[in-house]
């Protein structure tokens, strides 16, 4: 759900993190993520690369990304995530 802060706060599923955190601004420009638990290196990565762009154009690009066998992974949990805020 999205509070007034531009606040979202997502459990995510079939994947090792165990939340993950946006808040965006009034125009929907991601200002932060934060996932707990999982591949730190590669959250990090994903928080950086995201940070400062459109929540749309990051659901756009990280919508569909598997990890492994799996049929989902992080960036697509994100990209699920900023579908359901918007």
């Amino acid at each position: 759900m999205l509070d007034s802060m531009k606040t979202l706060t997502y459990i995510p599923h079939g994947v090792c993190a165990r939340k993950i955190t946006v808040t965006m601004d009034d125009n929907q420009i991601i200002e932060d993520v934060q996932f707990e638990g999982g591949c730190d290196g590669n959250h990090t990565g994903i928080e950086r690369l995201a940070k400062g762009h459109s929540a749309q154009e990051v659901a756009r690009l990280l919508e569909g990304v598997t990890c492994g066998g799996r049929p989902t992974s992080c960036p697509d949990q994100l990209a699920r995530a900023l579908r359901e805020a918007l």
